[in-house]
């Protein structure tokens, strides 16, 4: 069973169409990025998927439980992390989480232990959290989303403004937590972010998934086009003729390398698998000697520009992670 399902998600808002006809589905152990500029319909779309807001119509289930029937089962399916941690900052750590937990006795001390010691708190256990640095404060904020052990966990922009360091440590604590066998949906601005913790990046745009794969999937089908570069070890103008006219080589160019002793070709070709070795084939016949071959592939950063801007990215479908189906 998937443990986050959902067909056809819409909300409105009055006349605003918030997210428009949305499917996904995340299995364990898998963690979905949901990219989109401010209102395009990321945090409506984790709101609906966590219980806190019913949909218009289309369907989700969070942990086999339905958003809109069950939706108090849901609320304790899963934990969620948000950009403001909303700690009490007079408290203590251990107070704070103490406080929230819904378990008592020894079982809830252990489970405070285990996740201060897990995020790094221990050596801060006395101290008020208004010391606490942002980042620390949002370990604080994921321990707490992690008191119950939930099979779902939403991050909706948990890193934002925090400095790389603190950024590095977050991202992580969100790779161990993949291990955990937990559901995973990230909404992020933070493009490098995506393409290191995602099984799969799904684009919203104007409340519409409008692309969603693999980040290495989505830069292949962003462009039809790839730019390739050749060294060579010295200055051949042979090597250059060579590939004038080659079937599948479009830009070609050759300048000299930056250290002046040898030269670099650089072409794009539609079908690099194909054209490459033909390049390379035609280069040595020609008396040239090849240093690297390079194909270059657009950013997750790029294709997001492209896809925001309203260019195509290639047929959106739903955002599978995993097999099986509803």
């Amino acid at each position: 069973m998937a443990r986050i399902e959902a067909g056809g998600l819409t909300r409105r808002f009055g006349e605003r169409l918030a997210v428009d006809d949305v499917s996904l589905r995340v299995e364990a152990s898998q963690l979905l990025a949901l990219l989109g500029p401010n209102g395009a319909g990321k945090t409506t779309t984790v709101r609906m998927l966590a219980g806190l807001l019913a949909p218009s119509s289309g369907y989700a289930t969070v942990a086999g439980y339905d958003v809109t029937s069950e939706p108090g089962a849901v609320r304790r399916q899963v934990g969620l992390v948000t950009d403001t941690p909303g700690l009490y900052l007079r408290m203590t750590a251990p107070a704070y989480l103490t406080f929230f937990g819904q378990l008592d006795g020894a079982r809830l001390r252990r489970r405070v232990d285990d996740l201060l010691t897990f995020f790094a708190l221990d050596e801060h256990r006395r101290e008020r959290m208004a010391g606490f640095s942002k980042g620390m404060q949002q370990r604080v904020a994921l321990a707490r989303a992690l008191l119950h052990d939930p099979p779902i966990l939403f991050l909706d922009e948990s890193t934002s403004g925090f400095d790389p360091l603190a950024a590095r440590a977050v991202r992580d604590l969100i790779v161990d937590l993949k291990q955990g066998r937990r559901g995973m949906v990230l909404c992020t601005h933070h493009l490098d972010e995506a393409e290191r913790l995602a099984d799969q990046a799904a684009i919203i745009r104007a409340g519409r998934l409008v692309a969603c794969d693999a980040p290495a999937a989505l830069r292949a089908r962003a462009t039809a086009a790839v730019g390739v570069r050749v060294e060579l070890d010295d200055d051949s103008p042979a090597a250059l003729a060579a590939l004038a006219g080659l079937a599948g080589v479009d830009d070609l160019d050759g300048q000299p390398t930056e250290s002046g002793s040898g030269m670099a070709i650089e072409y794009t070709t539609r079908e690099p698998r194909r054209v490459s070795p033909v390049v390379v084939a035609r280069l040595v016949d020609a008396g040239a000697r090849v240093v690297t071959v390079t194909t270059a592939t657009p950013p997750l950063e790029q294709i997001y520009a492209d896809v925001v801007d309203g260019l195509s990215v290639g047929k959106a479908r739903p955002a599978t992670i995993g097999s099986g189906g509803r």
